[in-house]
């Protein structure tokens, strides 16, 4: 009976502090809300009418996208807005729907990314001409197969994986587009972001050719596009979705790659070093005394017209790299320009001051360099800066392909590692110099980037490409490199009837 009373009070006390507790968080009015909620009426009553659409406050935000993927433009937003109450501006938040004049804004969004999107999948057809310009006649099959299926393998695995553990936030899962179909913003946004980590995936491909295994290709195609280059890409531009990546907030100002200097270029370009490393150079590329002895690529103009397919698709690269339709492409577009021009003329020059002739080879990597080192601070340099940037890369990727080739002694028939490693890395480095105002959280912020991205990319190029050896095997035989791929991996030739083994 004693425990039955003593059970009686608690259960009344029990319920005391409840009313108790309602009556001081309920029945009290709240001046904070009471605040919010007259700053939300004053934001109303200052908005067209055919923005709400009739519909109350707590009606529209139950519309709102959970992801950013999920935008699209009959689905309403929130807008912060100041107003003034009781003497004091305060921050409301509304929520409406798009106007006819942000609507027409969307779809040039829209049509704008995708029209870049299609430009830089250009680059794949320029990236399979400079490699199998660069190379021998007996590998040009196989180097076409490898840029084929660099996108092929990359679309499907950046939609399966990769795109998820780049942009997808802590509360919406993003694989396989998310649960939910993608809608207009959501596709848009995935096409641009799918071209740029195939992108990455065939720099690999130049500094490996001519006595890569298929399989062993294939299987590395998969794991760049699935996890490295997503991983980096998260830290570095994570928030253009739904992520929040650690370099972006990096040392209070954030490490800063507008367009991919390092994020696309320097990631696979050090993935390239790590690979012809691992690999080891072509038969006959180094004599006995370690001394480089030259292997001409077999079609010197097919690898100019690559790379103005490549200088094209940079004008998608770059300028589409805003998302947005509006007056900066121009400029962009210029600064790219500027960078390439002054990237070729410079290597040029450096060229044929070391060697007596202006190689054309060398010249086409120039400016490319030059529109590899831009990307990083492309949107915010002055005309004077963006030549300075790409006249340095020319000189530059000059310098480092001799540094590799003679002093490293790794074979890398394009140049990969130098145009895109090394002069993404400059690029990268210029944006603390030319980008902005100069300080010390500045520099250290890119020279943070700069060296997550190496120990990043290197570190799992070396593992992926040790594994890929050691199991499925990662170079082709000699009598197969000596025969040409073409015929060994593919049974084809590209220039059929010739019986070129050169």
């Amino acid at each position: 009976m004693k425990n039955t009373t003593v059970l009686s009070k608690r259960i009344s006390y029990f319920y005391f502090f409840l009313l108790l507790t309602a009556f001081f968080t309920v029945g009290i009015p709240n001046p904070a809300h009471a605040e919010t909620d007259a700053a939300v009426e004053a934001a109303l009553s200052t908005i067209d009418p055919g923005l709400l659409k009739g519909k109350t406050q707590d009606q529209i935000k139950s519309e709102l996208p959970v992801s950013g993927v999920y935008r699209d433009e009959i689905t309403p937003i929130s807008e912060d807005v100041e107003v003034a109450v009781g003497g004091k501006t305060i921050t409301a938040t509304i929520y409406r729907y798009l106007s006819d004049i942000e609507i027409i804004q969307y779809r040039g969004d829209i049509l704008w990314t995708c029209i870049a999107a299609f430009l830089v999948f250009l680059m794949q057809a320029g990236f399979a001409m400079v490699e199998a310009g660069f190379t021998r006649a007996k590998n040009t099959v196989n180097i076409m197969m490898k840029n084929i299926m660099d996108f092929c393998i990359g679309t499907l695995v950046f939609l399966a994986v990769g795109f998820h553990l780049m942009f997808a936030g802590p509360d919406e899962s993003l694989f396989f587009l998310g649960s939910t179909a993608g809608t207009q913003w959501g596709f848009t946004f995935w096409i641009f972001q799918c071209v740029f980590a195939a992108t990455t995936a065939t720099i690999v491909s130049g500094a490996m050719a001519e006595r890569t295994k298929f399989t062993g290709y294939l299987a590395y195609s998969v794991v760049i596009c699935a996890f490295i280059y997503p991983m980096f890409g998260g830290w570095a531009w994570g928030s253009l979705l739904d992520g929040n990546g650690w370099l972006e907030g990096v040392l209070g100002v954030g490490f800063y790659d507008f367009a991919g200097s390092t994020v696309v270029h320097s990631i696979g370009g050090w993935i390239a070093l790590a690979g012809a490393i691992v690999l080891g150079p072509r038969i006959g590329k180094f004599d006995k005394n370690g001394n480089p002895r030259p292997i001409p690529g077999h079609n010197l103009p097919f690898a100019v017209i690559g790379a103005f397919l490549l200088w094209l698709g940079w004008f998608g690269f770059n300028p589409g790299s805003t998302t947005t339709f509006d007056g900066n492409l121009a400029r962009i577009a210029v600064m790219t320009n500027l960078a390439g021009a002054a990237g070729g003329i410079a290597a040029m020059l450096t060229v044929w001051a070391l060697f007596k002739k202006p190689d054309v080879g060398m010249t086409v990597n120039g400016f490319l360099a030059g529109m590899v080192a831009i990307c990083s601070a492309v949107d915010c340099v002055s005309v004077y800066s963006s030549v300075i940037i790409g006249a340095v890369a020319g000189v530059l990727v000059v310098l480092s392909v001799l540094f590799i080739e003679r002093t490293l002694k790794v074979d890398d028939p394009v140049g990969a590692v130098s145009v895109h490693g090394v002069c993404g890395t400059w690029g990268t480095l210029a944006y603390a110099f030319f980008g902005t105002e100069f300080s010390m959280k500045v520099l250290s912020a890119q020279l943070i980037g700069i060296g997550t991205g190496f120990a990043w990319a290197f570190g799992c190029g070396l593992i992926l490409f040790l594994g890929i050896k050691y199991t499925i095997g990662l170079r082709v035989t000699e009598e197969e490199e000596i025969t040409g791929l073409d015929i060994t991996e593919h049974g084809n030739e590209a220039y059929s009837g010739i019986g070129m083994a050169v």
